[in-house]
């Protein structure tokens, strides 16, 4: 038994110790997940990764670069066209030459939308964001936007995007185009790509539409009939490849180069974010595959 001054002081000293163990045991045990997590390298350009419940940073690579697009562009004309008010999904679109023109001479992606054929919007939203149709962007501008000319038609419907984006108080975008085929002024960042579509996954049918892996429309002919068109295949191949994906838009271009905005859901957490200007369409899968391996680690 110990007694006296020094016995008191033994025990203090035992005590100091057994606390400050277990503040070392619970300290490790909190802090082990970060330590263990380390930051990935990509090859991307530009690159960013956020908590979409609370918009809180996770990765940032020149996250706010301005960068070219390519078709990520079309988070931000779906995003519109959603937003009109009393918007009808099975409201009809006829196909005119100018859209298949228009992609022929731009040599651009497109859903083989056949001139003539009635197409709803909802069915023109899955050729936007599926198979990245330019000829489909090209009709969804023309239908909503305003004015006496087909010209002056979409340079309302790309103002529309700009006062979109200025409203989500972005001001590292601009777009001077409707699909990402810019005319050298169309531009974001990784944070404020991933802050749009953020944003438009709040929507129900943009949730459903960009999950979706392979899309058959039914659209009508000149003559009335029904034409089942090819299947429209989704170009994010995460939704095959990574467990949890549930979105949301690639891109690439000479400029963009390989470009995507992705997002995944595990444990009831999503994360949600950017890589700009990667090598490849394999290379850009690999850049978003290792930001969301690191996010979900990172929220544990």
């Amino acid at each position: 038994m110990i007694t006296g001054i020094k016995g008191t002081r033994f025990r203090r000293a035992v005590a100091v110790a057994v606390t400050s163990g277990a503040l070392l045991a619970t300290g490790a045990l909190t802090a082990a997940p970060a330590q263990a997590v380390t930051a990935p390298t990509i090859v991307a350009k530009g690159g960013y990764l956020m908590n979409n419940a609370n918009a809180a940073s996770l990765y940032t690579k020149k996250a706010d670069t301005r960068l070219s697009t390519g078709s990520t562009t079309k988070i931000m004309t779906a995003k519109v066209v959603l937003a009109q008010s009393n918007l009808n999904l099975a409201k009809k679109v006829t196909i005119q030459k100018a859209y298949s023109d228009y992609v022929v001479a731009n040599n651009a992606s497109q859903a083989h939308l056949i001139v003539g054929d009635k197409v709803t919007v909802g069915q023109l939203l899955y050729g936007l964001m599926l198979p990245s149709g330019c000829d489909a962007a090209y009709a969804l501008a023309d239908t909503y936007g305003t004015g006496t000319t087909r010209a002056k038609r979409v340079a309302n419907f790309i103002s529309k995007m700009n006062t979109a984006a200025k409203n989500l108080h972005l001001t590292n975008t601009h777009f001077d185009s409707f699909d990402g085929i810019g005319n050298g002024n169309n531009y974001s960042t990784p944070r404020d790509l991933t802050k749009i579509a953020s944003s438009a996954m709040k929507n129900a049918t943009f949730r459903t539409v960009v999950k979706t892996k392979k899309y058959t429309a039914k659209t009508i002919t000149k003559t009335g009939s029904t034409r089942t068109m090819t299947p429209w295949d989704n170009t994010n191949t995460l939704l095959s490849s990574y467990s949890g994906a549930i979105g949301v838009k690639t891109g690439s271009g000479p400029e963009a180069k390989y470009c995507l905005v992705f997002a995944a859901t595990r444990n009831g957490k999503t994360v949600i974010g950017t890589v700009l200007a990667s090598s490849s369409i394999a290379q850009r899968a690999t850049d978003a595959t290792k930001l969301l391996n690191y996010g979900f680690a990172r929220l544990g």
